[in-house]
């Protein structure tokens, strides 16, 4: 047991990423009404992931990592699909981009203009 809890600990991983990016919490259909009429006057990005799954650990933490923090024009929204899986499903839906975990989508002007799942994700243009 202590082998997972190492290597799946997120006591480690804030750790080793001591400064995560600034996440809003996606917990609502009527969230995506707002980040819609926000993504008019600044890019979104939306991170879907399993809270359980040790691949979607891993990406997140790569991309935090890996991401400049001081980016003023994105804003950050991060959605647990296990307890939410009813907003990840009106994503899928409203932007037109079938489900995946881990998934990054970028927002903008209301439409996704650019989305990836699993280790696509650290490849990513964000800006």
């Amino acid at each position: 047991m202590s082998l997972f809890k190492n290597l799946f600990n997120s006591d480690k991983a804030e750790k080793e990423n001591p400064n995560p990016l600034p996440w809003k919490q996606l917990t609502t259909v009527s969230q995506l009404d707002e980040i819609v009429e926000l993504s008019k006057t600044q890019t979104l990005l939306i991170f879907k992931h399993s809270t359980r799954c040790g691949i979607s650990r891993m990406v997140l933490n790569r991309f935090e990592s890996g991401i400049d923090k001081e980016t003023p024009d994105v804003m950050f929204y991060s959605l647990d699909l296990l307890n939410f899986r009813e907003v990840s499903n009106e994503i899928a839906s409203r932007f037109q981009v079938m489900h995946q975990s881990p998934q990054v989508l970028v927002i903008k002007n209301g439409t996704c203009v650019a989305h990836g799942s699993h280790y696509d994700i650290l490849e990513m243009e964000i800006a």
